[in-house]
């Protein structure tokens, strides 16, 4: 790591302890980690009331800016017409100075190559005998930070987790970590994401057992998301908690007042704060002061109306659980070194902004939500978890009933021809970067005045 940190003391030259992790923190033109961004503050420091000390990276209002949504030049577009592997491509001999390590400059070069022919692809076939036809597709880099390998992954996810809703009330609960934790995040972030989730469950299943509040095993499912709109270091847990528990005898017991309350959560931020904190002494050595700035300040727990449909459970698990820090739609306009994207002002009631960004700093943004590696970001617990869920659930559900999904997903169109949208395609050969044999490439020119029923003695 220290040719690339080098690198990046050059590019930031007046950046604090740690040249890196310094740099990667919130923007001075933009705001805080919250996605929060103001166009009438003046250049400087984060303004925003949570998060006063955050330091600026840039103070150049030209090549930088923010536009309000109504006065933007450019027009938000709900086609895809830029990608973040364009930005990355036209920038790829500058990615590893940007990286803080070799995992996320590996992970930024897979993310440029998706889908292109440096990966290598594959010809297809469809199996439905009256359509026949033939398809060049590029190998894609699966990668889970990649804008484009995320669609057919979240489809089955969500349909697997669909057969295990059960008729009772979901709570939307939201742990946030603050920003004078951002740092740490950057130095350590497999031990600190780590952490956070073994906190936030601790809450939850105590209060859970708790029989003041409940008094039975509940579960949880967490997504870890660490972006706010801004792209600035967010960390934070969306987490849905059913409204109930399983008792030591085997009952279902609801939650209390009718369904409509979970826990108290200035109780939860409270005892969320005292937990985390405590353990972070025993992983890291910090001065006294720094846990006193921690302790100083309310740490935020929120919790949302319960779903009480299953099609609202289902909508909130397709908008998080494979998400990423910016969706190739949400660029509006890229190219001459700068990054145009939309984002919500939360400053505002979410009116939605434009905010122009140079190349450099759209990436150096980018990787600070580039996850470590093996660090897993959806995790389940209680009677959620994989090795509970197969006993447990068909025992609530005889007592509360299963829950009944009113919604038509279709068929999964992962490896479904794109043609006649009904067969599967059969892969008949694949090729290396240096792309498919001649007599492969005349098939696929010819592949539109073949007729039609002549496709098997011309294969």
């Amino acid at each position: 790591m220290g040719g690339e940190t080098g690198q990046a003391t050059e590019r930031y030259p007046k950046s604090g302890h740690h040249p890196y992790s310094q740099a990667q923190l919130c923007h001075s033109l933009i705001g805080d980690g919250h996605g929060h961004h103001d166009p009438e503050r003046p250049v400087g420091p984060c303004g925003h009331p949570d998060h006063p000390g955050v330091p600026a990276c840039r103070a150049d209002r030209q090549t930088n800016g923010l536009f309000p949504f109504g006065e933007a030049l450019y027009p938000l577009r709900m086609q895809v017409r830029h990608e973040v592997a364009q930005v990355l491509e036209r920038n790829v001999g500058d990615l590893s100075g940007l990286c803080a390590n070799s995992w996320q400059a590996r992970t930024l070069h897979a993310l440029r190559k998706c889908r292109t022919s440096a990966l290598g692809g594959h010809i297809d076939r469809c199996d439905n005998p009256i359509c026949n036809s033939l398809h060049l597709s590029y190998n894609s880099c699966r990668n889970r930070h990649c804008p484009k390998c995320q669609g057919h992954k979240r489809e089955e996810w969500i349909r697997a987790r669909e057969a295990e809703l059960l008729h009772v009330p979901y709570f939307h609960v939201v742990f946030t970590l603050p920003h004078e934790l951002n740092r740490i995040c950057l130095y350590a972030p497999k031990e600190i994401y780590g952490l956070f989730f073994k906190t936030a469950w601790s809450v939850i299943r105590d209060f859970g057992a708790n029989r003041k509040f409940l008094g039975a095993a509940t579960g949880m499912i967490a997504i870890l998301h660490t972006w706010g709109q801004n792209l600035s270091l967010h960390p934070h847990l969306h987490c849905i908690v059913p409204g109930g528990g399983i008792t030591p005898s085997g009952r279902w017991k609801h939650i209390r007042n009718k369904g409509k309350y979970l826990f108290p959560v200035k109780a939860m931020g409270k005892v969320f704060r005292a937990r985390f904190t405590e353990n972070l002494r025993k992983q890291f050595d910090h001065p006294a002061a720094f846990y006193d700035k921690l302790f100083a300040k309310d740490w935020v727990v929120y919790c949302k109306a319960p779903f009480y449909n299953t099609s609202q459970v289902v909508e909130y698990l397709g908008r998080y659980t494979h998400k990423i820090a910016i969706s190739n739609h949400r660029i509006v306009k890229s190219g001459e070194g700068t990054v145009t994207f939309s984002a919500k002002d939360y400053r505002h009631g979410g009116k939605k902004a434009l905010l122009r960004l140079t190349d450099e700093e759209f990436i150096r943004r980018f990787c600070l939500h580039i996850l470590p590696k093996g660090l897993v970001r959806i995790r389940h617990y209680g009677i959620l978890s994989s090795s509970k869920k197969k006993t447990v659930l068909p025992i609530v559900r005889d007592q509360v009933g299963a829950a009944t999904v009113k919604r038509d997903p279709g068929p999964i169109l992962h490896r479904r021809c794109p043609t006649c949208k009904k067969g599967r395609l059969v892969t008949l050969m694949t090729f290396d970067s240096r792309g498919p044999p001649k007599h492969w490439t005349e098939k696929l020119e010819n592949r539109h005045t073949r007729p039609q029923n002549r496709t098997a003695q011309w294969l």
